[in-house]
């Protein structure tokens, strides 16, 4: 897997990382949405370097210019609902791509730690010989992003693969390493170091789908 961490080097997204950080601002659910979506554009334009490109002649009032543009057929996938932000800044870069929906979340069958990913929902065209991007904020365990590669294999198989995260743990990068093709690109943001006992993100920023859309019973 080829993993590009765009945070280490100092760009504008270290103020909408610092903002979906703080306790403070994060409070703003609209702004928090706003910035997770901002960071998703950010993600786009650098994973559109990786694409692939050829050029086409395009008419204007003037003359004529050749330009090189994206050739790639795009399927953009997101995991429900914590995606949803994250979908809408990566779809306004790549707004003629195809897009998926897919539902995963932790099931803890004994109400403790424990944990077992679920994935009930997938709503997609063919992703056969696609460019699959798929969508996830929090890339803290890495078993939803995993559980969902293997539940969407059953549809097709891509031609390229791409992940893009907002903040990952170190243990989760490691994880998706060892189930995604080694072709694989991964487009994060940043990576904190450590997981909690509960397997969330420390320092991280809490539970994204919860300060973008609200809690959940």
């Amino acid at each position: 897997m080829h993993i590009h961490h765009i945070g280490k080097e100092n760009s504008i997204l270290n103020k909408f990382l610092a903002e979906i950080r703080s306790v403070d601002i994060q409070k703003d659910s609209m702004r928090f949405r706003r910035n997770i979506e901002r960071i998703g554009e950010v993600l786009g334009y650098e994973l559109s370097k990786g694409l692939s490109f050829s050029s086409k002649e395009i008419k204007t009032p003037l003359g004529v210019k050749n330009i090189d543009v994206i050739t790639n057929d795009v399927v953009l996938c997101s995991i429900l609902r914590a995606g949803l932000p994250l979908h809408n800044g990566l779809l306004n870069y790549f707004d003629d791509a195809e897009n998926a929906f897919i539902s995963a979340y932790r099931h803890h069958p004994n109400n403790d730690a424990e944990f077992e990913i679920v994935v009930e929902y997938f709503a997609s065209p063919s992703i056969e010989g696609k460019t699959l991007l798929l969508a996830d904020p929090m890339l803290a365990t890495g078993q939803s992003l995993v559980a969902v590669y293997e539940a969407i294999l059953k549809y097709g198989t891509p031609k390229e693969i791409h992940v893009a995260a907002v903040i990952g743990s170190s243990e989760g990068v490691d994880l998706i390493k060892k189930h995604f093709p080694d072709n694989t690109h991964l487009w994060i943001a940043d990576i904190d170091a450590d997981l909690n006992e509960k397997g969330y993100i420390i320092p991280g920023l809490g539970d994204a789908g919860d300060l973008a859309f609200g809690t959940k019973m």
